[in-house]
This record gives C-alpha cells, sequence and structure tokens, in this order.
C-alpha cells in the first residue's frame, strides 16, 4: 500500500484494521495517532454519528458505518452554558474506543456551527480508519457473532488507560472485550444531579444514561434526579424510577440487579427500563439474560406491541437479550422483535412497571415508540 492516500483532496496516512478472526484490511489512518482495541460492532444510520459514538452503550467498542460518507455535516457545537443538554451530543465525550468508515467529510455545514468529525475526534483521542469496505465488514460482524479488532494507525502510540477505570484490565497486545467487566463506574455520574422544576420526580438510575432520557423527561415537566449506579435507593425520594440504557452484559454490574429487586421493585411506584435497564430490571423480577448470536445494531428495527400487533420502527444497540421461556408468571411479553421473535419489551400484569429494549427516546433514530415516555409519565401522574 502507498505511505498516502487522498479522499476528498486530503492526504491521511496509512493505518490497517486487524481482526480476532485473523483479517486484516488497509486503509487511511483518521482522528488520533493512536492504538485502540474493542468489539466490533456497527450502525446502518445515514445520520446521526454524533449521537452514536457519545451513546454510552458503545463504551469499550470499535463502530462501524455501514453508510458510505460519515462526517457530511460536522459536529454540532454545545449551546453556550448547557452542554449537559445539548442535542446532537448523548454524553460529555466519545464513548467509542474508535470509528471505521468507508469515506470520511472533513469539514462542517451544521446550522449550530461546530467542528468537523476529524478535529472532533483528535480533540478526544480518538482513532479510526477510512477507505475501508465497511458493508462488507458488517456482514463478517453479523457472521462471526463475536468478532474484536484492533486499529492501529502509522506510527500510532498506545490508549492512554486512564481514559476509562475498565481499560485498566487490559493488555497492550490484548484485544479489548468489554462485556467482561463490570462498565457501570466507566459511565454513570459521581454525583446525583438535579435537572428541571416539574412537580413530578423521576429518579434516573444512571447506567449509562442518554441525555434524550433526560431532555424528554424534563420537556414532560418532571423534575429528574440522575443517581450513581451505587446510590442507596432504599434513600431515595422520588415519584417513579427509570433504569437506563448503559453498556455490557447485564449480569456483570456487580450487586445493582438486587438493589433493584430489594429497593425499587418493592416500592410499586412506577418503573420504566430502557436497553440495559430493560435486563437489569427483567433480571431484578426473577427473568434470564443470554448473548444473541447475532445483535440488533441499526435505526430500523422493527418491533410488534402485543397483543395488537401493531408495528413500530425503533433505534437499537445491543448485543443481550431476556430470554423468553424465562418471562415470570407476574409479567407478560409487550413488544416482541419483528425479525427473530426475541423479547423486545416486557410490563407487570398488575404494577405500574414496564420495560423496553429499544429505544424510546431515540436520539438518533425514529421516533415511532416516544408515546412510551408519555405513557410513564401518565402512569406517575396517576
Amino acid at each position: 500500500m502507498e505511505k498516502e492516500k487522498k479522499i476528498f483532496g486530503k492526504k491521511y496516512k496509512k493505518a490497517y484494521l486487524e481482526l480476532s478472526n485473523g483479517v486484516r484490511l488497509d486503509g487511511c489512518a483518521i482522528g488520533a495517532d493512536v492504538s485502540v482495541s474493542g468489539e466490533m460492532v456497527f450502525n446502518t444510520g445515514m445520520l446521526g454519528y454524533s449521537e452514536a459514538m457519545t451513546d454510552p452503550s458503545y463504551l469499550g467498542q470499535i463502530l462501524v458505518f455501514s453508510f458510505c460518507l460519515i462526517g457530511n455535516y460536522g459536529i454540532p457545537a454545545p449551546k453556550s452554558g448547557n452542554f449537559f443538554m445539548s442535542k446532537g451530543h448523548e454524553s460529555s465525550s466519545i464513548k467509542t474506543q474508535g470509528i471505521i468508515v468507508s469515506d470520511i467529510y472533513d469539514g462542517c455545514h451544521h446550522h449550530d456551527g461546530g467542528i468537523s468529525l476529524e478535529n472532533w475526534m483528535k480533540s478526544q483521542d480518538i482513532p479510526g480508519i477510512a477507505g475501508i469496505d465497511t458493508r462488507y465488514l458488517v456482514q463478517m460482524i453479523r457472521e462471526s457473532g463475536n468478532l474484536w479488532g484492533r486499529i492501529v494507525p502509522e506510527s500510532a502510540r498506545p490508549q492512554d488507560k486512564n481514559k476509562f477505570e475498565f481499560l485498566k484490565n487490559f493488555k497492550d497486545n490484548e484485544y479489548v472485550d468489554p462485556s467482561k467487566y463490570n462498565l457501570m463506574p466507566s459511565v454513570s455520574t459521581k454525583e446525583k444531579v438535579i435537572m428541571g422544576k416539574g412537580l413530578k420526580k423521576v429518579a434516573v438510575i444512571d447506567c449509562g444514561a442518554k441525555w434524550n432520557i433526560m431532555r424528554m423527561l424534563v420537556e414532560r415537566g418532571c423534575e429528574v434526579r440522575l443517581l450513581p449506579w451505587d446510590s442507596d435507593f432504599s434513600k431515595v425520594e422520588c415519584d417513579g424510577w427509570l433504569i437506563s440504557n448503559g453498556p455490557g452484559d447485564p449480569k456483570n454490574t456487580g450487586d445493582l440487579v438486587e438493589r433493584i429487586r430489594k429497593d425499587v421493585l418493592c416500592l410499586n411506584k412506577p418503573i420504566l427500563g430502557i436497553c440495559l435497564g430493560h435486563q437489569l430490571l427483567s433480571l431484578a423480577s426473577g427473568a434470564k439474560t443470554k448473548r444473541l448470536n447475532h445483535g440488533h445494531r441499526s435505526h430500523n428495527q422493527p418491533v410488534f406491541s402485543l397483543p395488537g400487533k401493531n408495528a413500530y420502527m425503533s433505534s437499537q444497540n445491543h448485543r443481550y437479550a431476556v430470554e423468553k421461556s424465562s418471562i415470570q408468571p407476574d409479567w407478560e411479553l409487550w413488544f416482541e422483535n419483528a425479525n427473530d421473535d426475541s423479547v423486545e419489551g416486557l410490563k407487570h400484569k398488575t404494577k405500574p412497571f414496564m420495560s423496553v429494549q429499544f429505544h424510546p427516546e431515540a436520539s438518533s433514530g425514529p421516533n415511532d415508540t416516544s408515546w412510551i415516555m408519555d405513557k410513564f409519565i401518565s402512569l406517575i401522574k396517576k
């Protein structure tokens, strides 16, 4: 391979992607000159790359964008004085280990101003590779089931292992498998944060919560109390509970499941679990979870609500799912995946408890299921 390549007239150094199945793919280095490793995952969205890269659910993962061009509108600038709720960002920093794209545009044409995707990556010490056939790579990820990779730019330096707590467990030459560890300390808030001034108080257990969850609750007139994952829930005063999305294996979350069972389920207050929160609530109810051969990762995952089988398009990013046969007698199936019939949502038969595997807050993705947030608020107001 030649020493440099051009993308949209700009020269890039070389880099390669080394996969755990022995395959090596050559491309152009983008972002920071850092060598990283992570679980290989993908996203099929045409837009929403900044939301995806800042989504804590992608922690420890190398994100492959299957769409042909990424970065075409840049990265939106944070709103002055209120970055925590800034749209276009779902956390305060990039959470992916790195990204793989077919082509990248090095410019910014966002109505909020901002910077280019690559400059943003450099500012946060995140590497990537362009010039790779990402659709071929997505097929390989789908067929492999479990695949890990390593991004190696030319003249790269090792990743700073202090960036996230879980990285301290890995050696430089080891493939990073984030699901082996409890990732909650790396993504959860360190102290309680209060947002909004509504009459109803919603406690959000932060397992890596996307900011759009809090935006939607505040917009619906709630006071949001964002709690560290290891809080003493028995001392929390609220009108309802939301267990957020997040990364990793739901079984590798310390004693979180037991504390939800002991201190949250017993209160009979409205509960909404989202993504990882759905899995944690299900485990607390007595159900079991499993690792899927093919994870659900896209903006266009079709789900059916039951019993009426109304169809919705949903945004998803997960590898684990609740085992249908383990659903407890006092719970019922609420949503089902239209492609593989896997569990996409549960609700209690008599109590105001419900959970969904997908993202009703989207950001990015379709807003078909945002009504679930309204349903949750209506339960609290009752």
